[in-house]
């Protein structure tokens, strides 16, 4: 598959990063920081997510684009937003169709109430910008998926993942590496076009 990942040397970028050459993929990495790569891709494209024109040239022949973009703070509040609809627009240009994109689960989660709560109040920001995101990607004509990751961890692969479309009853952390297989199967399941999934650990 040729890939395009956006957001390649984030926490979890790096694990989809690693996972993709392991399974042989082609991979175009995006970053702002192509000295922080911890691999190397086919090619690499580095610059900011919202310069619609080293996007064009990064999703342009793609099989699918993955795109992990962490949500904005007070200096920069609507940066994955921002950057997700110059990604949407530049596969729309391109005739690029497949799109996978992260959010966090608590932006949309009920329980543990007093948790969700004080996340809300902490992430306000990142929140309301990922909230923005799901809003671009749901409102365009591309086959996407929305992946809301819980918990995130850096411990080992443990290859017991669960996704659900509705929420979750009892969310469990969820490690890296797994969310990176995660979202490389998803990119690959046409079944799970136009819906947004929750994903966790066991």
């Amino acid at each position: 598959m040729n890939l395009t990942l956006v957001g390649s040397t984030g926490r979890t970028g790096r694990h989809v990063l690693a996972e993709a050459l392991r399974r042989g993929h082609r991979v175009t990495a995006f970053t702002r920081d192509a000295a922080g790569l911890p691999a190397e891709p086919y090619a690499v494209v580095e610059g900011d997510g919202r310069d619609l024109e080293k996007m064009r040239a990064a999703v342009a022949g793609a099989d699918a684009v993955i795109s992990i973009i962490n949500g904005g703070d007070r200096d920069d509040p609507h940066r994955a937003a921002e950057a997700t609809r110059t990604v949407i627009r530049a596969m729309a240009e391109t005739g690029v169709r497949r799109l996978v994109v992260t959010t966090p689960y608590p932006i949309v989660a009920r329980r543990p109430y007093p948790l969700m709560w004080l996340l809300r109040r902490l992430l306000a920001t990142p929140y309301a910008d990922a909230r923005d995101l799901e809003r671009a990607v749901s409102a365009s004509d591309l086959d996407w998926t929305v992946a809301r990751l819980t918990r995130l961890t850096d411990r080992p692969a443990t290859g017991a993942v669960v996704i659900r479309r509705e929420l979750l009853a009892r969310p469990r952390a969820l490690t890296r590496a797994d969310a990176a297989g995660t979202l490389l199967d998803i990119a690959q399941e046409p079944h799970l076009s136009g819906v947004a999934v929750n994903v966790h650990g066991r």
